[in-house]
């Protein structure tokens, strides 16, 4: 703006010459209340920024157990007798879990057919509901609902040296039979693992929809295929591996006796972390924006006319 008024005049004549013709023109004082608000946008931008400096570290200790959360992903999981589904029910016991843990390390596997480790032991519980977004039955080409693999694999993604402070967290509608599920729970509870299950469904059941045929699924005699919560199943494996057996019908309630039954265990020593201290310096820059827009605010741009009797 300064460069482009001073071109102008340049037109009227010697700079020298129009300046003395200019009424009320202060000489560098246009020029001084550029740099003025110049200054003031700059440190608004930097104070904005917030500019830290390390002040220190703090040791803060973290006590907690290892928790393995097995979630079937079985087809059986996608009826429909609680809404939305008994997966999508499942999936939001979980992140109500995970809003109310702390220091605990979650692990994350999930089965059907077949059992697969999808996140290992971490206090990262972003990672775990990252990948509960877009877990499903698509995720295990095999179908079924072998929890005993599921157990068994829970088992070898713990801390093989511990005999304790370990937590299995079973979830599944636990609808096929495994005869290995109850002899593996108690093999994990030998090697100190609590395992407490979670039924999702209703014993009554409902029929399966079928997304290709677009109708309700059928089986070899053409009856509607219906799929049951076999509560029976999940408390066994429960009283087996010493933990509790819950149903589910609220998330937020059944995750909050989940996690206090998980405080309630021996807690071990996870290390420590050094937290730095830092001190925020955008007080300082924010005050100088404000008295350069107000010393630029009293400057006057041109000599005020004199009055005139």
């Amino acid at each position: 703006m300064l460069i482009w008024r001073k071109n102008r005049l340049k037109k009227l004549g010697q700079q020298v010459l129009v300046n003395t013709q200019l009424q009320g023109t202060i000489p560098g004082r246009l020029t001084f209340k550029f740099i003025l608000l110049s200054i003031a946008f700059v440190a608004a931008i930097i104070g904005w920024a917030n500019l830290q400096k390390g002040s220190g570290t703090e040791e803060v200790q973290r006590k907690g157990v290892d928790v393995i959360i097995a979630l079937d992903v079985s087809k059986s999981m996608l009826a429909q007798d609680i809404q939305p589904n008994r997966l999508a029910r499942a999936k939001q016991l979980i992140l109500s879990m995970l809003d109310k843990m702390k220091n605990d390390r979650v692990g994350l596997v999930i089965f059907a057919g077949r059992a697969y480790l999808q996140v290992p032991l971490t206090i990262d519980y972003s990672a775990i509901r990252m990948m509960l977004q877009n877990v499903g039955p698509d995720l295990v080409p095999t179908q079924g609902t072998v929890i005993g693999d599921a157990i068994e694999l829970s088992e070898k993604s713990f801390s093989q040296k511990e005999k304790k402070y370990k937590s299995l967290v079973l979830i599944s509608d636990g609808e096929d039979h495994d005869e290995k599920a109850i002899p593996n729970a108690k093999d994990a509870f030998e090697n100190g693992i609590i395992i407490h299950t979670v039924g999702v469904g209703s014993p009554e059941g409902t029929t399966l929809f079928d997304p290709e045929t677009k109708a309700v699924k059928l089986d070899d005699q053409g009856n509607p295929i219906v799929s049951k919560l076999n509560e029976d199943e999940l408390k066994g494996i429960a009283s087996a591996g010493k933990g509790n057996y819950l149903l589910l019908r609220n998330a937020d309630e059944v995750a909050g006796k989940l996690v206090h039954e998980i405080d309630g265990m021996e807690q071990k020593n996870l290390g420590s972390l050094m937290f730095s201290n830092y001190t925020s310096y955008f007080q300082y820059f924010l005050a100088l924006a404000f008295a350069a827009l107000t010393i630029e605010w009293m400057i006057f741009g041109k000599k005020l006319k004199p009055k005139t009797a």
